[in-house]
């Protein structure tokens, strides 16, 4: 694939495992980014059960819009004794459970979909460890609502993640607020 340095992300659905059995918390969503020089610079999330949309972009930060109207996000200052993380529901794999483990995680919220990245940016989490297989279509969005909200999402040796692969697969991350 030729390089390029603007494009769009979608995935239509987004925690198909989720809509498939309806877990009741709606925690599938619809992603859409724009992607430019390997980051991404806009970012839409919606979750249709639920109702909620979150949206961002690099020169107007990041947004939440529900029934009860739109407001600006940003991420907590974390409680160290109190780390709050989310997982996917689906694919909670041993190393996620170890590093949980690890980092003294106090409470977990196992939840489908790019709604984990919205999670930490909303400051309702502090992190999502990611261990298993993503694509960035999986997760352009969400990075783009959690970077404008004032995260991040890292590579397991701390750089910052990209987009733009050749194949489009992403390897394991640790998305987080101030954490």
């Amino acid at each position: 694939m030729k390089s390029l340095s603007e494009f769009f992300l979608v995935d239509p659905l987004d925690g198909t495992k989720e809509f498939l059995k309806f877990d009741g918390k709606g925690s599938f969503t619809v992603n859409i980014a724009l992607i430019r020089e390997n980051e991404p610079l806009i970012g839409i999330v919606y979750a249709p059960a639920i109702k909620r949309l979150f949206y961002a972009g690099k020169t107007f930060g990041s947004f939440e819009e529900n029934k009860d109207g739109i407001k600006k996000i940003r991420i907590r200052k974390s409680d160290k004794n109190k780390i709050v993380a989310v997982a996917s529901s689906s694919h909670l794999d041993q190393k996620t459970k170890d590093w949980l483990v690890k980092n003294n995680i106090d409470r977990t919220v196992s939840i489908g979909s790019s709604l984990k990245f919205c999670l930490v940016a909303s400051g309702e989490a502090d992190v999502y460890p990611r261990f298993g297989p993503t694509m960035e279509w999986d997760t352009a969005a969400g990075d783009a609502v959690l970077r404008y909200a004032g995260g991040r999402v890292e590579y397991l040796d701390g750089s910052k993640f990209t987009y733009g692969k050749k194949n489009f697969k992403n390897t394991p991350f640790i998305a987080k607020g101030d954490f």
